[in-house]
Formats: C-alpha cells, sequence, structure tokens
C-alpha cells in the first residue's frame, strides 16, 4: 500500500540542506524570469500603456494564488507543494493530474530556456553549434542537480542577486529619466502616455491580448514552496516568501511596465525586436546596453533552467512516494532524488532535439499543450485552500501560520478570475488552440488518475 500525503508532510529521505537566504532570493528571483525581459514586448506592443494595468490585475490573480499556496505550504511542507495538497484535499487523481501536467511545463521549459539561452551564445559566438550549447547547461544544471541540494540553492542565490540587482538599476535609471534627474536625457512627462493613440490605443481587444501575456509571465513563483520543504526551516520560509510577494510583484513587473511605457514610444518595434529593457536603455543612451542586457537575459535563463530541473525532480519524486508513478523516479541518494533529476533532464534535453526534428509538427503541439497548464495548476490550488482551510480551523488551527485574506471571499473571487482568464483565451484565435490542447491534456491525466484511485481503491478493499 502506497504512502499517502499525510505521512509524506516534510519527505524524510530528502536533506534540509536550503538556508533561509537560499529561500529569500529563489522568491525574489522566481518573480525575475526571461518572461519579463524579453516577452513582456508583445504584451506592451497590444496593449500600448495599457500593458501596466494588464499586469497589475495579473498581477492581483498571482498574489492571492501564492497567499492561499502559502497558507497550505507552511500547514504542509512537502516538496510536492500544490500536487500534494491537492491529493489531501480533493483526492489523488488531482494530485496525480496537477503534479504530473506540472512535470510535463517545467520539463518542456527547461528545453525552451535552453534554447533561448543557446540562441544568445551563438550570437556572440557565430558559428558554434546550437544545441552544442543546450547540451553544455544541460549537463551543468543536471550535475548541479545531482548533487547536494545546497548547490540548486547557491546557484539560485547568486543567478537571483544577479537579476535582482540589474531590475533595481534598470528602475532607478528609469525613475531618474522620468522625473529628468538623469544627465542627458529630457523627462518625456506624460507624452508616451496619452499620446500615440492614447492610454489603450488598440482598445479593449488589446488589453485583453496584453492581459493574456501577463498572465503567463509570472510563472516561477511556485518552486519556493517545493524548495521550502528541503530548508532548515520549512514554516518560517514559506511565510517569509508569501509575504513579501506583494511589493515584489509591484515593483519588478508593475514598476517595470510604468517605467518602460513612460520612456519609450509603445509602438517603437524595437521593443519587441530588442526586447523593452533593451530599447529603454538605448533610448536613454546608455552605453553598452544591448551587451550588458543580453548578459542579464541569459543569467535569467540559466536561472529558470537550473530552478526548473529542481522543480520537476522533487514533483515526481514526491508523486513517486505518494504512489503516483514508477518507483524508480523516487530513489534517493545522498539525499537527492538522482533519477528523478536525469529524467527530468533527458525530458528537457528531448524537448530540444524536437525543437530541431520535428519544427512543424510535434514540438508546436508540445508547447500548445502545456499553454495553459499554470491555470489548471491554480485552480487546482485555489479548490484545495477552500477545502483545506475549513478542515485546518476544525483539526489543527496552530498550523495555521499564514492565513489567506479575507477567506473564502477572495478565493472566490481568484476562481472566477482564473475562469475569466480561461474565457478570453477561448475568445482569442492564438490562444484557444492551447485551451484545448492543455484541457486535452488535463483531462487524460485526470482520467489516468481516477482509474488508478479507483483500481487502487478495490485493491485495498479486496
Amino acid at each position: 500500500m502506497s504512502r499517502t500525503t499525510q505521512d509524506v508532510e516534510s519527505s524524510p529521505s530528502l536533506t534540509h540542506g536550503l538556508k533561509q537566504r537560499h529561500l529569500s532570493m529563489i522568491a525574489l528571483g522566481g518573480v525575475i524570469g526571461a518572461g519579463l525581459f524579453v516577452g513582456s514586448g508583445a504584451g506592451i506592443a497590444a496593449a500600448g500603456p495599457s500593458i501596466v494595468v494588464a499586469y497589475a490585475v495579473s498581477g492581483l490573480l498571482v498574489m492571492l494564488v501564492m497567499r492561499m499556496l502559502g497558507e497550505m505550504s507552511a500547514a504542509y511542507p512537502s516538496s510536492g507543494s500544490f500536487s500534494a495538497h491537492a491529493e489531501r484535499a480533493v483526492g489523488p487523481w488531482a494530485g496525480f493530474t496537477a503534479g504530473w501536467s506540472f512535470w510535463v511545463l517545467l520539463c518542456t521549459a527547461v528545453g525552451l530556456e535552453g534554447i533561448a539561452a543557446a540562441k544568445i551564445m551563438t550570437g556572440w559566438l557565430p558559428g558554434t553549434p546550437e544545441w552544442a550549447w543546450v547540451a553544455l547547461f544541460m549537463v551543468v544544471f543536471c550535475a548541479a542537480n545531482l548533487a547536494a541540494v545546497k548547490n540548486f540553492g547557491e546557484f539560485e542565490f547568486w543567478f537571483a542577486a544577479l537579476k535582482v540587482g540589474a531590475i533595481a538599476l534598470f528602475l532607478v535609471l528609469g525613475v531618474l529619466a522620468i522625473i529628468g534627474l538623469l544627465p542627458g536625457t529630457d523627462s518625456p512627462g506624460l507624452t508616451h502616455l496619452t499620446g500615440e493613440g492614447g492610454f489603450l490605443p488598440n482598445g479593449g481587444e488589446g488589453l485583453v491580448v496584453g492581459l493574456l501575456a501577463s498572465v503567463f509571465a509570472y510563472g516561477g513563483l511556485e518552486t519556493v514552496t517545493i524548495a521550502a520543504a528541503e530548508s532548515q526551516d520549512p514554516v518560517r520560509g514559506v511565510a517569509s516568501a508569501v509575504r513579501t510577494a506583494m511589493w515584489r510583484i509591484a515593483l519588478f513587473y508593475i514598476g517595470s511596465m510604468a517605467v518602460i511605457v513612460t520612456l519609450v514610444p509603445w509602438d517603437s518595434k524595437t521593443v519587441v525586436d530588442k526586447g523593452p529593457y533593451v530599447a529603454t536603455l538605448d533610448h536613454l543612451g546608455i552605453p553598452g546596453a544591448g551587451p550588458l542586457m543580453n548578459v542579464v537575459v541569459l543569467v535569467a535563463l540559466l536561472s529558470a533552467m537550473n530552478a526548473n530541473v529542481y522543480g520537476a525532480s522533487r514533483i515526481a519524486y514526491s508523486l513517486v512516494e505518494r504512489g503516483q508513478g514508477p518507483r524508480a523516479l523516487g530513489r534517493v541518494s545522498g539525499g537527492v532524488p538522482r533519477v528523478a533529476v536525469l529524467a527530468s533532464s533527458v525530458f528537457g534535453f528531448g524537448c530540444v532535439l524536437l525543437s530541431y526534428w520535428r519544427p512543424e509538427d510535434v514540438f508546436p503541439w508540445l508547447l500548445n499543450m502545456i499553454g495553459a497548464v499554470i491555470l489548471v495548476v491554480w485552480i487546482f490550488i485555489a479548490v484545495s485552500q477552500l477545502r483545506l482551510r475549513r478542515r485546518l480551523e476544525r483539526e489543527s488551527p496552530e498550523r495555521l501560520a499564514v492565513r489567506m485574506w479575507a477567506f473564502p471571499v477572495l478565493t472566490w473571487v481568484a476562481l472566477a478570475g482564473m475562469v475569466a482568464v480561461f474565457v478570453l483565451m477561448a475568445r482569442e484565435p492564438d490562444t484557444r488552440v492551447q485551451l484545448y490542447s492543455t484541457g486535452g491534456m488535463t483531462l487524460f491525466l485526470a482520467a489516468v488518475g481516477y482509474a488508478r484511485q479507483r483500481t487502487r481503491a478495490g485493491n485495498t478493499g479486496s
């Protein structure tokens, strides 16, 4: 008989090698990804200055999700995070569905980040094979994650420190330019916010496209709740991370968008071609801005690769511990689920190979399949929190070190927001395919998970 989530609140086979400084920087770095540095350009091109509103709305939704996840993770620290919470609250099929869909998402993301990082390297060193750079990055982060968990923590600590430093410097320069205190730069005032078609240049439709782009830029925050289970003080680590989520999101995402659209015309081609941060620094005449931001983007990509290899291996390990996957993936050596690390890395590199071998059919299908997974995970988080909060208040109120704001009202508000995003995705041709593909994968995993649950219940009953 397999162990349940009740037995693995904090898996005893894993070490507690992450320090509070590691968790703090993982939480900080988790909100600063390549999607912010590069991907936000498409959102700005669609929404114009109203991208600030789009990021504020989606940021509010993310803050609610993180608060819910923080409440459950502080009460039940587990390397399975939301997957373990879904199993405890809804049933094994829910944990199976949430866990394996997120594993596919993380592994595929590892491959995508590797490809993007390799493109930067081949731009610096023309003639070098792209696949070789991806393989090198894969080997480095696979090796780092095969060693002690503190290696992952150290990598992320310094990666996050570099990203935080870069974004902080950008914000300082931007604010100085806006108020007219940056040497050699005149303050643009409100020209770029009210001119060029106004604050909503493409109307509500443009805002919707920007909103959808911004929602998926926030991925990565979940890693800190996975890592907390291997920290020296899981409850304090999670509590600290989620309590600072609000100002981090407001500062890094919403603040950045406000600076960019105030300083640079939203319809400038460089915003998409070079990325909004490079375009802004070039506009300000900052020497060496392009190469400098490419270094920062490379760091963001490598950081995401490292974090996703870690997160995928821990999710897989937790699933196996709960009887939801092949036993081989659950083998632990030196406090590390090394088989899960290898399997996750191999799957990620397999995605890279598909991008070369089947770029017209299989690879796009894979990308569409993971397109809306993060929303599926968020729904599982909200439903799980609704059910577990009542149980905690009744059975173990002392576990509520972190509490969801205005429960249950804001939980229902968050769920309504997620449903609204699904509806908006169904309206847009570009995201409709992603929605349907992710829905198909989710239904398939749910059916497999439910069949396994029924089979296990039958065996137990007999």
